[in-house]
């Protein structure tokens, strides 16, 4: 393979592991200088691999297949990858370019446009086997952690068996993003041809066209925003439709439990890199809308700014965080090559319109507490494609945008939000991890557009697993990995557009802020309290809600929202409400559901209203098509 179409060798994949560096203030006592960046071929590091149409297809294959032997259940790794193709054509019908995506891998086209990156054959994701051949256990389940983006996929799966010949399949989880895809042919949620259970568990398309419908299949929740599909088929739980041409109907809601809006109240694509035509490299930066629908390229160029390449600060494993925050200051932008940053002090992003973009599933690890990532009060500060991670130490939180210690406003125009693109927070999972709060909101005029905030409910050898229920078994985690509140969210106009909040040890997600609204809400309560005392407010109160509206707050709107419960350390453990809200004119929750999945009992949807779901209903939701009723 000539490395001219490259950035680094097939040796990165082997040394993909040793890039953690701790980021700290130490460095030189006077500031280095400026970067040089060189527009035509930015150093983007040894995780970065960039294809041209020049490049021999079984080279490419190659390099494909190997990375995803490597990556398919590198769940809990260090590695990080981004494969992007340059504008051109790759693969043919007689020659289909076919590639499965493993674990933080992020593959996209470097086109202006979707259809400026041609692949002719299929990018997979399958069900990932965890048992063994008697019992396979064949699931979607943890598939997290995977980006494809802003090309044209013309599905061909000739050669392969039968079965997978008949779709492109993406069996996926959380912490999956598929973003500007123009797909000419059938795409389908869940891999239905690898040996079962095939469970999916939810996942988020937006700005994307198909000519063909859309096999949701066992896929529990989901969010399609701003897209053009003909149909989508199947639903399970918890399927929400915002500025969607071609969005199922929903009146006969929860049989189908679809929700539907007809356009998305605010939104703003995620930035992408391109090269244009003379060969620069630059970075588009969407422009945010309002009641918006379809696509944003339908009539050519996405709207919004570009900046060159050579804007940026282009950040590698070692660079001192001193380093990063000098080059901010300097007017930089930020761009994070794929890896993981041990995070000492905080990166702060103080200047209006600044963009912090990260390759691959660029993580910051929080190092003796630090919060790795600040944001100010100033407008349309985008951050994107960045995974947070707490550390052994405890984080007061772990991205907090607007400053501390509650509402402090935000001097946005509100046309310009603060936006927070595919930004993902672990506490627990690779390590042991230790946080208050993942997310804090303080700033007005926010918008979080695809987020998974995850209290580690699984991870590697040494992460504490605990024992049998009680207070000698499982307490070990609860006591050890420990995270309190997922999202609290203290400003007002807020707006999230897939909020995925999970296994917290107190309110999964608060929300504080007036105005806020939520487009898609999923919440699975924590695994593992060890007795019921342990989940029991200070007022008596059996349990915390997955979703919490401040009981001051006077506006709210909630689309399609589920809270799930599965105690398995302690099958009796009983939560009063999924969802606890103000009774307020103004405050209105549509679809929201409870589900349990065969432990531990949650007794109302919302402020006592809806069945329980105890262990006999598992699988079987209990659904609210309007709170309060109409």
């Amino acid at each position: 393979m000539s490395l001219t179409t490259r950035h680094g060798t097939r040796r990165a994949l082997a040394l993909g592991a040793a890039v953690a560096t701790v980021l700290s203030t130490a460095g030189a006592v006077h500031a280095a200088p400026p970067q040089r960046v060189d527009p035509y071929d930015p150093d983007l590091g040894p995780n970065v691999t960039v294809f041209d149409p020049s490049t021999p297809q079984d080279e490419i294959e190659q390099y494909l297949t190997e990375l995803a032997t490597q990556q398919t259940d590198a769940e809990m790794s260090t590695d990080r990858y981004s494969v992007l193709f340059k504008p051109g054509a790759y693969g043919s019908a007689q020659d289909p370019l076919q590639a499965t995506v493993g674990y933080y891998t992020e593959v996209a086209g470097l086109g202006a446009n979707p259809g400026d990156v041609d692949v002719h054959g299929a990018l997979e994701v399958y069900n990932r086997c965890l048992g063994d051949d008697a019992n396979p256990n064949c699931i979607a389940l943890v598939n997290f952690w995977r980006t494809i983006a802003n090309l044209h996929l013309t599905v061909d799966s000739a050669g392969q068996d039968g079965c997978r010949a008949s779709a492109n399949f993406w069996a996926v989880s959380q912490a999956v993003s598929m973003r500007r895809l123009d797909v000419t042919g059938p795409v389908s949620l869940m891999d239905y041809c690898t040996a079962g259970p095939q469970y999916a568990s939810g996942g988020f398309i937006a700005d994307s066209r198909f000519d063909a419908p859309v096999t949701n299949g066992s896929q529990q929740q989901w969010l399609t925003r701003n897209s053009e599909m003909p149909s989508w088929s199947n639903a399970v739980w918890n399927q929400v439709f915002s500025g969607v041409e071609g969005a199922p109907d929903d009146s006969a809601f929860p049989d189908p439990p679809y929700t539907t809006l007809d356009t998305t109240p605010v939104s703003r694509e995620k930035p992408y890199l391109f090269v244009d035509d003379d060969g620069r490299w630059n970075v588009r930066v969407p422009a945010a809308q309002t009641d918006t629908r379809g696509v944003s390229w339908a009539d050519g160029t996405t709207p919004g700014r570009t900046i060159g390449i050579e804007d940026f600060y282009i950040a590698q494993p070692g660079d001192s965080v001193r380093e990063i925050n000098t080059n901010l200051a300097r007017g930089k932008n930020l761009l994070l090559t794929p890896g993981v940053y041990d995070v000492a002090d905080s990166i702060r992003v103080k200047r209006a319109g600044t963009v912090v973009l990260g390759m691959g599933h660029a993580t910051l690890t929080a190092v003796d507490g630090a919060v790795p990532v600040t944001v100010a009060d100033k407008p349309g500060i985008v951050v994107a494609g960045i995974t947070v991670d707490a550390g052994t130490v405890e984080s007061p939180v772990l991205l907090q945008v607007g400053k501390a210690g509650g509402h402090h406003g935000n001097p946005a125009n509100p046309a310009n939000p603060t936006t927070l693109s595919d930004v993902y927070f672990r506490v627990g999972g690779p390590h042991v991890g230790k946080a208050d709060t993942a997310l804090e909101v303080n700033s007005d005029h926010v918008l979080v557009d695809h987020t998974w905030v995850w209290r580690g409910d699984h991870g590697v050898e040494g992460f504490p697993t605990g024992g049998e229920a009680g207070v000698n078994g499982d307490t070990v985690r609860w006591n050890t990995n420990t995270g309190r509140t997922g999202v609290r969210i203290n400003g007002d106009d807020v707006t999230a557009t897939g909020l995925f909040v999970e296994h917290f040890q107190e309110f999964n997600t608060v929300w504080n802020g007036e105005r806020g609204t939520t487009v898609l809400y999923q919440n699975e309560l924590p695994y593992d309290p060890p007795t019921q005392g342990h989940w029991t407010r200070p007022d008596g109160t059996l349990g915390y809600a997955g979703y919490k509206v401040a009981d001051d707050v006077t506006e709210h709107t909630l689309h399609g929202g589920g809270v799930y419960v599965f105690n398995q350390n302690n099958p009796e453990i009983v939560t009063e409400n999924g969802f606890e809200v103000p009774d307020a004119p103004g405050v209105n929750l549509h679809h929201v559901m409870t589900v349990n999945l065969s432990a531990g009992t949650i007794e109302h949807v919302v402020n006592g209203v809806g069945d329980a779901v105890p262990p006999s209903t598992s699988g079987a939701p209990e659904y609210v098509p309007q709170y309060p009723a109409p």
